[in-house]
């Protein structure tokens, strides 16, 4: 057994934190739910809280590697485990191909915008959907992993505290260059209560992964404690980081003008900020 607590609290928030903060925040506050985004992901922070605490619960007691497969195993017997198996699958699948995709949009983006006539734009994005970049950062992570969980704490480990780094500048940031009026009306009449409940649901996607915590039970130190503790601090500081980011966007840029797909990097050069979005 190698991960401590910390360990445990960077896989959850490494497999957690990413296409939530750098896509969806600006699609459902463009699309959805306004400036009141930052309701939205506090509605779906709840319910991700609820779901957490039955993880934390079961992970205590069951504190072996398997997460949903194990618990409906031990619970419901092995069809339901299956079962269980079969959507966990389908949930790391989805998301995973979501974040890749995501990352690799991303790297495609920065290019185009610094060289729009780059030969690269050409092996980057070769069009009929497909996104080499995203195969590459799919395939690096498999690789890493079938090294084992000793050798890709340390990866994981520095690229969550990374990720956590940037989306506090971003959150903090972007609270600085707010403005009062860009929250008003902090929900907008074309939207309303349905809309934040809608963005709620899409924001539910964002807080797909801390489950992961309960994959890699079986190499955790005391993972009957640390399990449920990783689980409860991972969701905490997820939520945090999701609602203040949501709140300084919405508040620095009217939330008609931020982009779906690029939020923070294009509300940075809607301000004059371009050295934050180049680092965004």
């Amino acid at each position: 057994r190698h991960l401590s607590l910390f360990d445990l609290v960077c896989i959850g928030v490494g497999a957690t934190v990413g296409s939530g903060v750098f896509v969806l925040i600006g699609l459902i506050a463009h699309t959805s739910a306004g400036p009141a985004v930052f309701l939205s992901w506090g509605i779906a922070g709840v319910a991700a809280l609820a779901s957490g605490l039955c993880y934390a619960e079961l992970g205590g007691r069951f504190p072996e590697a398997g997460s949903s497969y194990l618990y409906a195993k031990e619970t419901m017997g092995e069809l339901a485990s299956v079962i269980a198996a079969a959507c966990l699958t389908l949930e790391y699948t989805g998301s995973a191909s979501a974040v890749a995709r995501s990352w690799g949009d991303k790297v495609v983006e920065y290019v185009r915008s610094r060289n729009s006539e780059s030969i690269l734009i050409s092996v980057l994005d070769p069009g009929l959907g497909i996104n080499p970049c995203a195969f590459v950062v799919s395939l690096a992570s498999v690789l890493l992993l079938l090294e084992g969980v000793k050798e890709s704490k340390s990866v994981t480990n520095f690229f969550s505290t990374l990720n956590v780094s940037l989306v506090m500048f971003m959150a903090l940031m972007s609270m600085i260059l707010a403005k009062r009026e860009n929250l008003t009306p902090l929900v907008p009449p074309e939207f309303g209560a349905a809309g934040i409940l809608r963005g709620a649901t899409s924001s539910f996607f964002g807080y797909i992964g801390f489950d992961e915590i309960c994959c890699v039970s079986g190499e955790a130190k005391n993972p009957s404690k640390n399990v449920p503790r990783a689980i409860i601090l991972t969701l905490i500081i997820v939520t945090s980081l999701y609602i203040s980011a949501s709140l300084g966007l919405a508040g620095m840029v009217p939330y008609e003008e931020i982009s779906e797909t690029s939020g923070f990097p294009n509300g940075f050069r809607y301000v004059g900020y371009g050295w934050a979005a180049d680092i965004t």
